[in-house]
Order: structure tokens, then sequence, then C-alpha cells
């Protein structure tokens, strides 16, 4: 190993000890353990900390000679490099006082870290239950970010501060038995008289603990932060405004755009998208008439099932369909598993019709594909793309895939979720190889990716139409309708989800376009060379990465391929 490669294998070391440390559930979920029991640290000195370090870093990083490095190690600096600069930014910008307080407050990634969690001995649940009575310093520190925001005029949207206010408020009145924070614990009670006491006294952490800090946090949000909230609905407006939006484009999207063209992109993408279903209402019976099959398809009942129940074993079914063709289209499989559960009542409302939870590093827990319990969020046209989005081949199998890569540096493989516009561009692209698995089969069915995809063309428009043109609501609500057949509950959400995380549904469309770029390029070079197995294993290989990274690999990768065509000839 060359001395360059050494320094950038140290330093990616570093930088990955030093996230398990200000990270911890990202240790855990990587199969580590990191030091005391706070789950969130997310006060201003944290992340004033934070920006300090990996300003050193960066000045370590800018001495490493990248012209001495593989590939797949300038890939490395790349990466490290955009998320050392990312933890600066992020202060610079003031991003870290106004912390996601909807629909990702910090309630949902404690909540999202107590569903993985698998509990096998005494000690084990000892560990978890330690970890639950720092729940309400774990939230503090999110307040005392939130206050200091809030002292230097920075404003959240009314809407968003009054969802924030009820998911919050409805996951502490959960009865303790249906309490995912109980579920761990829940489970060791049918294993014998041995953990009887141990169980017992994380129901009374849960009850008297986890419940009370989280009604604390509903009411810090309805005392400091809903009586100074806006009823604009833009983030440019706020504070320092702008340069956050853009920032946030940056994070979720990974390249640098302008909120401009990329609405300009969204405009155009609905048009093309638009063109395509109203060639399948033709195969429908409806040529000419878009909305006619629209209407039949909002007003047959036969695409919503009974029960939320009855939802989730239908997507069980259709989720093995698709397992069976999975060695068909990708030649590396992941040793991981999956489940479908349901999304509970009590907060599916706000909540999106389907999300995935992605399995631990250490396999201790199947992976987990979310799926509302309101039928009338999810009709069935929407059922297969959803499927191939969320489960397999979609998120689960590829972040699945990306924890075997043994070869990574740790912070690659753990760190996945970073980049939501490659992780979003392959589920997307994943439920386009529906169509070369041949599943969409009548035209409701092939209307359901369409409708898919032009949610996320959608969102491009939306988003930036609420935050860089200043959208109302009823705009943004009106544009969804004019657009797609997606029951209004949906829409309502997805809006206020945009009102609530700025910049993060601009990835998912984007990142397609990527995915299907290089697919093309690929197909375009390789001729009646191309392999989709082995295509897909070099997107796989890649691991998470931005977007020009993603480029840079697949364009390395078919010149090898074209270099081994002409040693062969």
């Amino acid at each position: 190993m060359t001395l360059p490669s050494l320094a950038l294998d140290n330093l990616a070391q570093r930088y990955w000890d030093f996230r398990c440390e200000e990270f911890p559930t990202e240790a855990i979920l990587s199969g580590g353990q990191p030091r005391g029991d706070l789950l969130l640290r997310d006060a201003p000195d944290d992340h004033e900390r934070r920006a300090a370090w990996a300003s050193a870093a960066l000045g370590e990083l800018a001495e490493i000679d990248a012209d001495a490095l593989s590939q797949t190690e300038r890939a490395t600096l790349s990466l490290l490099r955009g998320e050392l600069a990312q933890l600066v930014d992020m202060v610079a910008q003031q991003a870290h006082l106004r912390p996601s307080i909807y629909p990702l407050g910090p309630e949902f990634g404690l909540a999202s870290w107590a569903s993985m969690t698998s509990i096998a001995t005494v000690d084990e649940a000892r560990r978890y239950i330690d970890r639950l009575a720092k729940v309400p310093a774990a939230l503090e520190g999110v307040q005392q970010s939130l206050t200091e925001g809030r002292e230097r005029g920075i404003r959240y949207p009314r809407l968003v501060v009054e969802r924030a206010i009820g998911v919050v408020r409805g996951q502490a009145s959960v009865d303790v038995e249906a309490n995912g924070f109980f579920g761990p614990l829940k489970v060791l009670a049918t294993r014998g008289a041995a953990f009887t006491d141990i169980v017992e006294e994380g129901r009374t952490v849960v009850a008297k603990t986890v419940a009370p800090a989280l009604m604390n946090y509903a009411l810090f949000l309805e005392k400091i932060l809903l009586p100074v909230a806006r009823d604009a609905l833009d983030c440019v407006g706020d504070v320092g405004g702008e340069g956050h939006y853009r920032y946030l484009i940056r994070q979720y999207t990974t390249i640098d755009l302008p909120a401009e063209e990329i609405h300009a992109i969204g405009l155009a993408e609905v048009e093309r998208i638009t063109g395509e279903m109203e060639a399948v209402a033709a195969d429908g019976g409806f040529e000419g008439d878009l909305p006619g099959f629209k209407r039949q398809l909002q007003g047959d009942n036969s695409q919503l099932l009974e029960s939320g129940e009855a939802l989730r074993e239908e997507i069980e079914i259709l989720s093995k369909r698709i397992d069976a063709r999975i060695p068909e289209f990708f030649g590396r499989i992941p040793r991981a598993t999956y489940g479908v559960k349901s999304i509970p009542e009590a907060i599916a409302a706000a909540m999106p019709p389907a999300y995935a939870q992605p399995n631990p590093a250490d396999n201790s827990a199947a992976g987990v594909h979310w799926i509302t319990s309101i039928p009338s969020k999810l009709p069935r046209y929407m059922h297969l793309p959803i499927a191939l989005h969320e489960a397999w081949p979609g998120h689960l199998m590829h972040l699945a895939l990306i924890q075997e890569l043994t070869d990574l540096p740790a912070f690659r493989r753990h760190g996945a979720l970073h980049y939501s516009a490659c992780l979003e561009g392959w589920a997307l692209y994943s439920e386009g190889l529906g169509e070369d698995m041949g599943l969409y089969d009548t035209p409701q069915k092939r209307y359901g990716r369409l409708e898919m995809e032009m949610w996320r063309a959608v969102r491009l428009v939306v988003d930036t139409g609420l935050h860089a043109k200043r959208w109302t609501r009823s705009q943004a609500i009106d544009y969804f309708r004019e657009n797609m057949a997606m029951p209004i509950e949906t829409i309502e959400a997805e809006v206020d989800r945009y009102v609530g995380l700025p910049g993060q549904a601009l990835g998912y469309q984007l990142g397609n376009l990527k995915f299907r770029e290089l697919r093309a390029r690929a197909e375009a070079a390789l001729g009646p060379r191309f392999d989709i197995r082995a295509f897909n294993d070099a997107l796989a290989s890649a691991g998470a990465v931005s977007l020009p990274v993603l480029e840079a690999t697949i364009d390395d990768w078919l010149e090898e391929r074209r270099a081994g065509a002409r040693i062969a000839a």
C-alpha cells in the first residue's frame, strides 16, 4: 500500500471512529457499541465540536495525492471530503439550529432504533433499558438547538410545528403493550421466568421515563416554537433561508443545482411521463382520455383492500413473487432477509404509505418493509412499484448488499443513508426492473409504475415551488391532483412532508435520471455484450455514493469491459 493510500485509510478509519462516538445510533446499527448510553448528541456544542474536527480533517485530506490512488480510493477520498465539508457547512449555515422536527423528528429516529433492536440476553436487555433511560437527555439536546435557533430568529412554519406536536403526542400516548420502545422487551416475556424482572423494569421505564419525555418534548414544541411559528410554508423566507435551501439541495442530491433549474427539469419530466400515461390509458380503453382513466381507477373499489392487515398480507405475497425473480437480474444476493409490517394506526395518517427500515449490520434483525395501515393511502395499482422500491431489489436489498462490501471503509459501508439521491435512484431504477421482469402485465399496473415515477417528477416541481417560488399548500396540492390519481390523503401528507423536509424530495427523480442515463450509456457502449446481471452488480458494488462518483465508477467499469472485449478480439 502506498503512502497516500495509507494516509487515506488511516483518516477514513479515524473518521468512522469519530462518527461512532458522535452519532451512537450509527455505531449500534453497524454492530458496534458506543461508549455511554446517550443515543442523540444534538446540542449546539455537539455540532460545533464536529465542525472543528471536520475542518482539521479536511486539512489532512488536502495533503493526500489523489493521483497516486486507485479508482476506489479516489471515490473514497471524494466522499470523505464531501462528508467532512457537510459537517462544517451545517454549522456555517446554522442548519444545526433548525433540526428536522417533522416528519423525521428526533422521536422518529429513536423509535427506529428501538424497532431495529433485537435482544437475546439479560445483559442486552439491561443495556437497552439504560439507553431508554437516557431518552429525556437525548431530547433535551435537540431542545437546546431549537431554543438557540429561536433566539437567533429562526421560525418554523406553523404547519410543521403542529404536525410535529400531533405525531409526538400520538407516540407518547400509545399504550405500553403497543409501544414500539417496549417491543424488543415484550418479545422476551415469551422466553420464560428468567426475563420476567427485566421485562417489568423495562415496562416501567417506557411508561414512567420515555412516554413522559416525549410528552414534555411535545409541550416544548407547543410552548416554545408554536407561538413564534410562521404562517408561510417556504424555508427561503426564514433567517438565512436561501443559503439554507441551497445547502439542503446539495445535501440531498449530492449535486449543486439552482432551484430554478431543478424546477425546469421537473416540468419537463412531468410532460414526458404524461405522454407515457396517455399511451397506457389508450391501452386501457381510454384513448385520448387520461383523466377518465384516472377517474376509473380512483372510483374502482377493488383497488382498495378492506383492512390494514389484508394490505400487509397482499404485499407479503407480492414480495415473494418478486424475490423469485431476483437471481435473473443480480449475480450478488445479500444474506440478510426482510419482513413486512404495518405502520401503527396512531401515526399512519401522518406517515408516507410505505418506507424501508434496513437490517442492522450484524444481521441480528431482519429489514422491515413498513406499509401503511390505511388502505386508502395505498391502492392496488401502487403495490408492485412500492414493493420493488422499498424491499427487494430496492432499498432493503441495496442496503444489505452495501453492508457486505467489506473491502470498503467502514464509513462507506455503514453510512449509506447520507446518499439519498443514490439510494432513491437505485430504488426507482428497481421499479423499472419490474418492466424487465414482465411484472407490469396490465394497463393498471403499468399506470401504477408511471404514477410512482410521476410522483417523483412532481416532487421536483412542488418542492422547489414551495420553497423557491413560495407556493401555498393549496397550489401544491392542486398541482399534485392535476397530474396524479393518488388518494387525497396521500397527497396532503406528501405536501406536508416537503414543507417539513425542504430539499429531501429532490434526490429521488434526479437520482433516477442518473441511473437511467448510466444504463442507456452501458447498453449503447456494449451493445449485444451488455449483461444486465453484471451491470446491476457494478451499480451495487459502487455502494452508496454521490451521483458524480457513481457516474465515474460506471464509466471506469465500462472502460474495463471494452478493454476486455478488445483483448478477447
